[in-house]
């Protein structure tokens, strides 16, 4: 049996502290704020409640697993549903197209374009598969002693960035634009994004997009109460300070892990998940080579709207900009419009991102781009990119994609230079941001850490 102390309580860091558990280790997980669940809340005011983070999920498999692994199956506790419809996009043209789930839905919705176009995009997305085929044992385990194989390794050495792949692969910039989506929305520039990324629209379109009724929060809190059942030690209200760290003789790079400060005093660990953003550790940062250099992806603004009268959406919206924004050059905001959440009777909530600068009240940029509720609010919550990163000590976008050179914080973080023991998990060790990616991490940390031998 080992000593495991995982540092952060999001859905990364339970993931990994009940997987840890499960397997017979003696864990004690360390969260700065008062609960846990990070992203993974809820906000309420005058009657409304919204998620805080999330309301959607893909890769369902990976909830799926953590569920079973770690106690009851999800079945037991939890409904994961399918979404029929992705997203309705309107373009700056007027033109809209609601996606469908599934290759014959998309064919079929995106096709309702422009004759054509429905082939052209399946097509697209179809490219994918071999990406993810290479990626995949890449992403579901730890990393092999010898390296990635030569198929993962072509592909993450590959020049081409996101945007000349879609510039070269679909003809018509509606379809470059709902490509580029995902990225923009975390703030990224599809020039900055390598084009391996792009296969989430293969994932989407094939495995679908998952909710949870009630809101995706529910998922955090039936693993908070998880917690206890697999006797893990929550400590709430502790900052971690440092990882401390036993240097080799030399006291060069590298050593063994050894435990961390908190400003409650010191933790032994023999191991030491870091499920938090690592530029926040001395002792982790000045062990990898690089994490410095590295920026993590700021959320969008945030708006919780509470409003009178039903609902008018039914999926989600997205309202792009006329003139989106360019390098050096700010554009118009990127609105997309969540329905969800609790309201009171005859009431609705909606739940806006914000990715841009807004120059005049949310309610009158939502009627230029054709939702005119400005009659109907009742209530607002704004919440700045700033707020979040506080109220969820970091980002959940993780790292701020630079170019095809960045690179994510391995999981060992040996494999990067760092000390024995150290593993880090989450958004700024995933591959791609969301929460399915954080919790493969988690899985493949709770594979490096193993069973607990039998005394």
């Amino acid at each position: 049996m080992s000593r495991v102390v995982v540092v952060g309580a999001g859905f990364a860091g339970l993931a990994a502290a009940l997987r840890c558990a499960k397997q017979g280790h003696d864990v004690l997980l360390l969260e700065r704020g008062d609960t846990v669940g990070g992203a993974l809340g809820r906000v309420s005011r005058d009657g409304f409640t919204w998620d805080a983070g999330p309301d959607r999920t893909l890769l369902p498999a990976v909830v799926r697993d953590l569920f079973r692994k770690t106690g009851r199956p999800l079945e037991r506790e939890l409904e994961l549903v399918p979404l029929d419809v992705l997203r309705e996009h309107r373009f700056a043209d007027g033109s809209t197209l609601r996606l469908a789930a599934g290759r014959s839905g998309a064919l079929r919705s995106v096709d309702a374009l422009a004759p054509g176009l429905g082939r052209a995009w399946v097509d697209h997305v179809a490219g994918h598969i071999p990406t993810w085929e290479a990626l995949r044992p890449l992403l579901e385990h730890p990393a092999p002693t010898g390296g990635p194989s030569a198929e993962a390794a072509a592909v993450l050495a590959g020049r081409t960035h996101l945007e000349r792949a879609l510039r070269r692969g679909l003809p018509d910039p509606r379809l470059r634009t709902l490509a580029a989506h995902p990225f923009v929305l975390d703030g990224h520039h599809p020039r900055d994004v390598p084009a391996w990324a792009g296969l989430v629209s293969y994932l989407e379109q094939t495995l679908g997009t998952w909710v949870v009724p009630g809101g995706l929060a529910a998922l955090g809190e039936r693993l908070a109460l998880r917690l206890d059942l697999r006797g893990v030690e929550v400590r709430t209200g502790t900052r971690v300070t440092d990882v401390r760290v036993e240097r080799g003789p030399a006291g060069g790079p590298g050593g063994r892990v050894v435990g961390v400060r908190t400003d409650q005093g010191d933790a032994d660990a023999d191991v030491v998940v870091v499920a938090t953003d690592p530029r926040a550790l001395p002792g982790l940062a000045d062990g990898l080579p690089g994490l410095r250099r590295t920026l993590p992806a700021l959320p969008p603004r945030v708006v919780h709207l509470g409003l009178d009268g039903a609902d008018t959406l039914d999926a989600e919206t997205v309202l792009h900009p006329r003139q989106p924004g360019r390098r050096g050059r700010e554009g118009d905001p990127l609105l997309v419009v969540r329905p969800g959440g609790s309201a009171p009777e005859g009431a609705s909530a909606w739940t806006v991102l914000v990715r841009g600068a807004l120059l005049e009240d949310l309610p009158t940029a939502l009627a230029r781009r054709g939702l005119d509720v400005r009659d109907r609010v009742r209530t607002t919550l704004d919440r700045s990119p700033a707020e979040l990163v506080t109220a969820w000590h970091g980002s959940p976008l993780g790292t701020a994609w630079a170019g095809r050179r960045t690179r994510r914080t391995p999981v060992r973080a040996a494999d990067a230079g760092g000390p024995e023991g150290l593993l880090v998990v989450g958004a700024h060790a995933a591959a791609l941001p969301g929460l399915p990616f954080a919790g493969l991490t988690a899985a493949v940390a709770a594979e490096l850490v193993g069973r607990a031998e039998r005394a």
